[in-house]
């Protein structure tokens, strides 16, 4: 996405850094900080956040804030939780930031609509899923790597047309056509993506993942 300042008026600026402090808060009050005093819980948190700074500098877009690139939200939310998912996702868009790809004044709006938004999508499927259907190994990577992170990409892509239509930066009939389609074929790239880090992970170091329990999901299946 990489919302560019100009495209939303001071007013939408202003409601963004209140949401952004809230949400700043909700993490350092209810994080698990413990669990990165393990080094490698820390590295894994920095490490993704430079993957996903990579990532989302390689993007593809022909108008300002209309750019596609993979959002990385669900993985996130699965392997560190929600509250280190918001981490992750804010030291990755300060990269992006201070690369030069973003101005320091879009910081509040990129952060609720490609890391607060997401996440809490993703957290709220998650424990749909886990509700609703058997805990079994195969349902947490097809449904909830695979089938998710789709499903938050495309989330995200209605969230993002309907706030850049509502700001008044686009007309409706451009996002319909030029922008909001393109996030099918984005959900499905990252589905894969999402998919297959977490398959690796629950195989080989399942520790490091927050949301998956060995007794829960292996034992007696």
């Amino acid at each position: 996405m990489n919302l560019t300042a100009e495209l939303f008026p001071l007013a939408w600026h202003l409601a963004a850094v209140l949401g952004s402090v809230g949400a700043a808060v909700w993490v350092g009050w209810t994080a698990p900080w413990r669990r990165l005093a393990d080094e490698h819980q820390l590295h894994a948190v920095l490490a993704a956040a430079v993957a996903l700074s990579l990532l989302w500098s390689m993007k593809a877009g022909v108008y300002p804030g209309l750019n596609l690139h993979l959002l990385g939200a669900m993985a996130c939310t699965l392997i560190f939780g929600p509250q280190l998912a918001l981490l992750v996702l804010a030291l990755a868009l300060a990269g992006v930031t201070l690369n030069g790809s973003l101005a320091w004044d879009a910081y509040a709006v990129n952060f609720l609509l490609m890391a607060v938004f997401p996440v809490f999508i993703g957290r709220a499927f998650f424990r749909l899923m886990e509700h609703r259907l058997p805990h079994h190994f195969f349902v947490y990577i097809f449904i909830n790597a695979f089938i998710g992170a789709a499903f938050v990409v495309l989330c995200e892509g209605a969230l993002a047309s309907l706030c850049l239509y509502t700001a008044g930066a686009y007309p409706a009939e451009l996002l319909l056509s030029d922008y909001l389609p393109f996030f099918l074929l984005l959900g499905f790239s990252e589905a894969w993506i999402s998919g297959m880090v977490l398959t690796v992970l629950v195989v080989y170091y399942p520790e490091w993942v927050s949301s998956f329990d060995d007794s829960s999901y292996l034992s007696k299946k």
